[in-house]
């Protein structure tokens, strides 16, 4: 993977056989005159076969004439607390977040600090399997999580959910002019019949009430061909809808043009069937599963 700065974007390259570039902060930010982003990646000499980037809700009606498939974001659109818990979410959510609140389980906001990075650090480190695959944050110490969420910190808020005075959950959204993203929410595992995810979703739904109608992004809502799974399952019950967007592709080589033409550019994944790439997730997860236990 190879990062490019390029005025005030950073562009991420990434791909073996086919490179493609893309917002390092795709989720985070729009794609306003493609064309300039174009000649900039011409001008800088990026590496890169195919340029890719995202139009972003509430703007869902393509916009762009570019070669382009549909991707999707959850999202969930707020208008005020009350609504969403009478009307988004059900009985088992609603009692969810109540029996956090019973459990003791308390939210705050709270400065990104040393106490926060060490505390985040000890979440990362609780386990090194999460949903059934290696989780890529494990090992990470506190210095390394401080640098890697500098970015966007003038526009971040983070959020803690204490238990008895010990940070057992945390969450970081990121606000722009159109979205609030859940950038990371993550509790610890022995914890987890606190249901301090619940408490933490609760408290965004809150804090985005605030700002007036306004969507919460939680990142996808099903992620390629793995289809709906456990945390597809904790979005939807937390109000949380999948919304089709137009993800665009731009060829800049003649190797990018013909990748994108026979459909290469998603890699050996694109050419599995579905219901055989399903069976082999199942399997790692089932593979990974027995060796955590």
């Amino acid at each position: 993977m190879q990062t490019n700065s390029m005025t005030n974007t950073s562009i991420t390259v990434s791909g073996a056989m086919i490179k493609i570039a893309a917002l390092t902060a795709e989720p985070y930010e729009d794609v306003i005159d493609p064309e300039a982003m174009i000649k900039s990646l011409a001008d800088s000499r990026t590496p890169a076969d195919l340029f890719t980037f995202i139009q972003r809700p509430p703007d869902t009606t393509p916009l762009f004439s570019y070669p382009l498939e549909w991707d999707n974001m959850a999202v969930l659109s707020v208008t005020d607390y009350d609504h969403w818990w009478t009307k988004q979410i059900n009985d088992k959510t609603r009692n969810l977040v109540r029996k956090a609140a019973k459990k003791g389980v308390v939210v705050r906001q709270v400065p990104f600090d040393q106490e926060l990075t060490r505390a985040i650090a000890e979440i990362y480190n609780e386990t090194p399997i999460r949903q059934g695959r290696h989780f890529w944050h494990y090992g990470k110490d506190a210095e390394t999580i401080r640098t890697e969420n500098e970015e966007y910190s003038d526009r971040s808020e983070y959020y803690a959910a204490y238990h008895d005075e010990n940070v057992i959950g945390f969450m970081r959204l990121v606000h722009d002019e159109k979205l609030t993203n859940i950038m990371y929410i993550l509790s610890k595992i022995a914890h987890r019949e606190k249901a301090p995810n619940n408490a933490l979703i609760a408290y965004a739904v809150k804090r985005c009430a605030e700002f007036g109608q306004r969507d919460i992004v939680y990142a996808k809502y099903v992620y390629g061909k793995k289809g709906e799974d456990k945390l597809t399952d904790f979005k939807r019950h937390n109000g949380f809808r999948k919304v089709d967007i137009p993800r665009y592709y731009i060829p800049l080589t003649v190797k990018g043009r013909m990748a994108l033409q026979l459909r290469l550019h998603h890699g050996i994944q694109s050419v599995i069937p579905q219901a055989l790439y399903a069976r082999l997730v199942h399997l790692r997860n089932r593979w990974y599963g027995a060796g955590a236990s």
